[in-house]
């Protein structure tokens, strides 16, 4: 009964974490860092690749944004924007237009993404976990990963000795 009751408190004290996944990300522009963001999902994921392209469908909206302003003064991109995945799920996912039994529960997220690819709106390469920056915005990562991250980023100490 000790046991239960333990359980029991911890539940009413933590409402709330219900393991959605936060999704991270990274915008540039001519190699310049515009945006940033890190968000919790909506919904709570069955899969990590689940939780993954669901970041991917968050990217290509604001890569679609971004691309929109230059469109507006007439400049108008002529390759496809890159959207680095380090989910190899995911990105196995978004690269195959075959559809899978797997993906019924990401469809309208994988139909949206095949169309941008189509359009070469979007490119998606694979990227390894121990190269992306934006994990350093969706979990705890290592000091030496997160020293490399910013200097990716273009980030430096003004105050470290040099």
């Amino acid at each position: 009964m000790a046991a239960v009751m333990r359980i029991l408190s911890y539940l009413k004290s933590a409402p709330g974490r219900d393991k959605r996944s936060i999704s991270g990300y990274f915008t540039f522009v001519g190699g310049n860092l515009v945006t940033w963001r890190s968000k919790k999902q909506n919904v709570v994921s069955r899969s990590s690749a689940e939780s993954e392209y669901r970041g991917i469908a968050q990217g290509v909206c604001e890569i679609l944004c971004i691309r929109w302003l230059p469109a507006e003064i007439g400049f108008r991109p002529d390759v496809a924007t890159k959207l680095h995945c380090d989910g190899q799920s995911a990105f196995e996912i978004a690269n195959n237009p075959m559809q899978h039994d797997r993906t019924k529960h990401v469809e309208v997220y994988r139909h949206f993404i095949k169309e941008k690819l189509e359009h070469k709106f979007i490119s998606i390469p694979f990227v390894p976990s121990s190269e992306q920056i934006a994990d350093m915005l969706t979990h705890v990562v290592s000091k030496r990963q997160f020293e490399n991250s910013l200097n990716k980023l273009g980030i430096t100490d003004i105050y470290a000795p040099t």
